[in-house]
């Protein structure tokens, strides 16, 4: 007979982290274009979107899903072979929303030494897993001068957020057009599935910068790669087995530059693709190299629509918006070496 001795085991209290480090190496599979320089920014988006997703389910204790993803730079392409580094930490958090920043390092291990590729905002919404309804998270109170900095910096973009919402809402894409356009269509897959049973935000970044690609390839005649996200806004989640439209199309050309916008819109395929609801919106710039990498000069696309038109302006209206008002830095300058440990 076993007697209780009376005693139990006394609880665990395990502090919350606000910050997490993914590692791992660019496989050739990262690599979509044959004789591209590095992986796409899709997958690089992919990668973030992962590593931001584990940092909000660490500091919720709870399933999470995308929110926003912006102000992307990819400012050098990854080799497939290096060992890439995603760095996610929380910025400062709402009532049941985290706003993480997320910096994208990599290094070729022969040498060693990591530098940026890419930071950007990524906001994930803590949700109840039996309601799914938004649930509180616990409150980041920073505590260092970087922490306070980072915040300050989370803060200084939620105006401009809200004022490029507005401004985006005024418009339709509905209208005739003559502008580059490319449709993809397909079924979601159980392969596309989150830890919740909905499409990974991940993954439909890299649908949408999939379509970016060719849809400014097969205007420009060339390699494109993408040079910056402006935004891209998660509106409704995506079911497996859901009938899926990224809807890609040139709204403006610089010098160099191409600006798409992407819809991606999904809904059971029964009810056809008129019914399809609109689930994520996003504005991507392109630029065309040579095979070295170096950027090629822009095909132009002249707008010859109304709405065409309108889009062109609209263009230049959130680049001017985000000339205005230029938020911190997320990230500070990184010291001159980081090297794998």
């Amino acid at each position: 007979m076993t007697h209780s001795t009376g005693t139990e085991t006394p609880r665990v209290t395990i502090e919350k982290s606000p910050s997490i480090t993914l590692r791992f190496m660019a496989a050739p599979t990262d690599v979509v274009l044959a004789g591209a320089q590095g992986v796409s920014g899709g997958r690089v988006l992919e990668w973030i979107d992962k590593a931001a997703y584990a940092c909000a389910v660490q500091w919720s204790s709870t399933y999470c899903v995308t929110a926003y993803v912006g102000h992307i730079h990819f400012t050098r392409p990854i080799p497939s072979g290096h060992i890439v580094e995603v760095r996610s930490r929380i910025a400062m958090t709402g009532r049941s929303s985290m706003h993480i920043v997320n910096e994208v390092l990599s290094a070729d291990p022969r040498e060693g030494v990591f530098t940026r590729a890419c930071d950007c905002l990524v906001i994930f919404v803590a949700k109840d897993t039996e309601t799914g309804k938004s649930m509180p998270v616990p409150t980041f109170i920073p505590t260092t001068d970087e922490e306070r900095r980072t915040e300050h910096a989370a803060k200084s973009r939620i105006q401009l957020r809200s004022n490029i919402e507005s401004e985006m809402l005024k418009h339709t894409y509905d209208g005739e057009s003559t502008a580059p356009r490319i449709i993809h269509r397909f079924m979601a897959k159980p392969t596309d599935m989150n830890w919740g049973g909905k499409v990974h935000g991940g993954t439909a970044m890299e649908w949408i910068d999939t379509a970016g690609t060719s849809v400014t390839m097969e205007w420009a005649g060339e390699r494109t790669v993408a040079v910056y996200a402006g935004g891209i806004r998660f509106y409704k989640p995506i079911s497996i087995g859901d009938l899926i439209e990224v809807d890609s199309r040139i709204t403006q050309t610089g010098n160099r530059s191409m600006a798409v916008t992407t819809h991606v819109r999904a809904g059971n395929p029964r009810g056809g693709r008129e019914n399809l609801e609109t689930a994520i919106h996003a504005t991507f710039t392109y630029v065309s190299t040579d095979l070295d990498g170096n950027p090629l000069p822009a095909r132009q696309f002249a707008p010859v629509t109304e709405e065409d038109k309108a889009l062109w302006e609209h263009t230049s209206t959130l680049r001017t918006l985000r000339e205005q008002y230029q938020p911190m830095p997320l990230i500070e300058p990184v010291p001159a070496r980081q090297t794998i440990d």
